[in-house]
């Protein structure tokens, strides 16, 4: 582990990463605020406010509008990373956060909820490039022994803006209504730092030799990401690999889909990335504090409550990316769909009971905690992980297509209509994510193979 990988690696997660995570997170505790601002626009524009249902679906709407800038921002990732590569998307990428964070930040002055949902729309943009991208450039770069603690790193960063805009969110720091807008915003300063540093580090050698045949340039990147001049290995693997895929340029989405030598791939790749947003994990994330609101918890115990869960799940990811290189990556993402499964069905036992026993609203929270613990062990990061060991180059930014669009499709899905379905089928709801998760978690164990300490030409040949 050379200071130049870990250094990239933090930076592309601490830029990138970590804001995918802040922005699913931020608009759970101002959400009064936000309803107020947007009712108290309405009233000034028109002579009446919103009604519990309009509000409700204009605010459903800002939250999962950014799943929708998302699944936009994943469709763009194979074309984006063939112009300018993997380290030149994530540059440029950083813009749109810029863009976003003006817009938000600007809204309550302006007096634009049209804004704030423009802004949610472009930190969805960057995160549905960012969220295939940096796991494609990292599992690239890093040698296959480090490949699984570094694809890793970026679900930490994950948790950790989960956890921050919690943090943040607390009524002693942002969060009062005065501050919502610049809590918003806050995002401009990770992605700053990003844009300013990305340019020291290189492009990834396996795109500069495989799909640009610049054999200088990748033997340059080798040499500063790995501080040594012996590369031959590495470089005759990834000739090896550009040989064998000499006779075929890159894959479309539409050839991946239909091509029948990577056909368990591709549903590998469908059914976890799915399944990890279909589990529940969203509606945990986009709404933590209704959830323990239902569940009994005092008001002013609820923003304390959801910071002690974001600590636990940064505690569970570093736990999942110092254990994935002994344990493998099907252990991982077993137990952790299972854990999501089990405590699933718990919350739904622990609301039905609490009305005849109180102390059932602990179990609640007790079940919140093991169901995001169990994300971020496993599920967290290494569907995309597992997205980038699965295919050889050519068919690799096709599979982040496919694996991206859908991440985001069920995203979008889960954050527009939880609060319908909380509403409709209330407790029972979360046993339709227990379903998925456990049938998740048994085609994985069924399906998938370990790919620890393989090269993925040999991946290829497992699955052939």
């Amino acid at each position: 582990l050379t200071f130049p990988l870990l250094s990239v690696t933090l930076l592309v997660s601490f830029g990138s990463s970590m804001l995918y995570g802040y922005n699913l997170a931020v608009v759970n505790s101002p959400a009064v605020h936000i309803k107020q601002f947007y009712n108290a626009t309405w009233s000034q524009r028109y002579g009446h406010g919103l009604g519990p249902g309009p509000l409700t679906l204009f605010y459903s709407l800002t939250v999962s509008i950014f799943a929708l800038g998302g699944l936009v921002g994943s469709l763009l990732v194979g074309m984006l990373v063939d112009r300018y590569g993997r380290n030149g998307t994530l540059i440029r990428s950083t813009l749109l956060v810029l863009l976003a964070g003006g817009f938000m930040g600007f809204s309550r002055e302006l007096g634009s909820p049209e804004m704030v949902i423009i802004g949610r729309s472009f930190t969805g943009l960057h995160s549905g490039i960012c969220l295939s991208v940096v796991p494609l450039y990292l599992g690239e770069i890093a040698p296959k022994n480090l490949r699984g603690f570094l694809g890793l790193v970026p679900s930490i960063f994950i948790c950790l803006g989960v956890f921050f805009a919690q943090v943040l969110g607390l009524p002693e720091l942002l969060g009062e209504d005065r501050f919502w807008p610049l809590f918003l915003s806050v995002v401009v300063i990770p992605a700053s730092l990003q844009l300013l540093l990305l340019h020291c580090f290189p492009e990834s050698p396996r795109y500069l030799l495989i799909e640009r045949n610049d054999i200088c340039g990748a033997t340059r990147a080798l040499c500063q990401f790995l501080g040594t001049s012996d590369i031959q290995d590495v470089i005759e693997e990834m000739k090896e690999e550009q040989q064998s895929l000499s006779s075929m340029e890159m894959v479309s989405v539409w050839q991946l889909l239909r091509d029948r030598s990577v056909r368990w791939q591709t549903l590998s790749v469908v059914v976890v990335n799915a399944g990890m947003q279909l589990s529940g994990i969203d509606a945990i994330w986009f709404y933590t504090n209704t959830i323990f609101e239902n569940a009994g918890i005092p008001v002013s115990q609820v923003p304390y409550t959801t910071v002690g869960t974001g600590a636990i799940e940064v505690v569970a990811g570093l736990i999942g990316c110092f254990t994935i290189e002994k344990l493998g990556r099907r252990p991982l993402i077993i137990t952790g769909f299972c854990t999501m499964g089990i405590c699933s069905a718990g919350i739904t036992v622990s609301l039905l009971l609490q009305t005849t026993l109180p102390w059932m609203r602990y179990v609640s929270v007790a079940c919140v905690v093991g169901i995001i613990s169990g994300f971020c062990v496993g599920p967290a990061g290494v569907p995309f992980l597992m997205t980038a060991e699965l295919f050889t180059q050519s068919h690799r930014p096709a599979a982040y297509i496919v694996g991206g669009s859908l991440n985001w499709l069920c995203n979008f899905t889960i954050g527009f209509i939880f609060p319908f379905l909380q509403m409709s089928a209330g407790a029972f709801c979360y046993l339709v994510f227990c379903g998925v998760c456990l049938l998740v978690a048994l085609y994985v164990y069924l399906i998938i193979p370990e790919t620890k300490n393989k090269t993925f030409m040999e991946i290829s040949h497992i699955f052939a």
